[in-house]
């Protein structure tokens, strides 16, 4: 499976017990839609590999026991520790207008009411209580913080991100850091 075909939902963070059960977590707004998944494409060695799913069932919170088909003993499920867990685009369920994926933003073209076209978004940081876009933009990082007064819309046809960036807010990346005194 092509990766640029699919979304990451989570990862196996452990082996679960003897039977070769593995716990995952899943990052995802309703995780518990995927407990009817049959396969999920796991990735081994920069490859989506797919694996065929025996039985899952909910842990707590954002974390799941899934057992995979062929996957028969704690030995085998150790071997997938860390390995991240990917679905296809068509899993996702559908969106709104003037919705988008934060994933769907990487690659797009930010173009600023006040500045125009600017760089494009490399990275998707979220944090608990922040989500914030990494820009690439002359040589620097741009971190934009996702929010409904900077991020206005996203234009899938055009891949553009159309924003109102706070006055300054790009300056202080760009300005250089200053030196600090040196005692002797």
């Amino acid at each position: 499976m092509d990766k640029n075909l699919c979304f990451q939902l989570g990862y196996i963070e452990r082996s679960h017990g003897l039977d070769g059960s593995v716990l995952a977590v899943f990052d995802a707004d309703d995780a518990t839609r995927y407990l009817k998944s049959e396969a999920f494409f796991v990735e081994r060695k920069s490859q989506l590999v797919p694996f065929l799913v025996k039985r899952i069932s909910h842990a707590k919170g954002d974390r799941f026991i899934i057992h995979f088909e062929g996957i028969g003993n704690d030995t085998a499920a150790q071997e997938l520790k860390g390995s991240t867990l990917y679905l296809p685009e068509t899993a996702l369920p559908k969106l709104k207008a003037g919705q988008y994926y934060f994933h769907e933003l990487v690659g797009t073209q930010v173009v600023d009411q006040h500045m125009g076209p600017l760089g494009t978004i490399a990275e998707v940081y979220e944090f608990p209580h922040q989500t914030l876009l990494g820009m690439n933009w002359n040589g620097s990082e741009i971190l934009i913080p996702v929010h409904d007064d900077i991020v206005k819309r996203f234009d899938r046809a055009q891949n553009q991100l159309h924003t109102v960036l706070p006055e300054g807010l790009v300056d202080v990346y760009l300005q250089p850091a200053e030196t600090q005194p040196h005692e002797n």
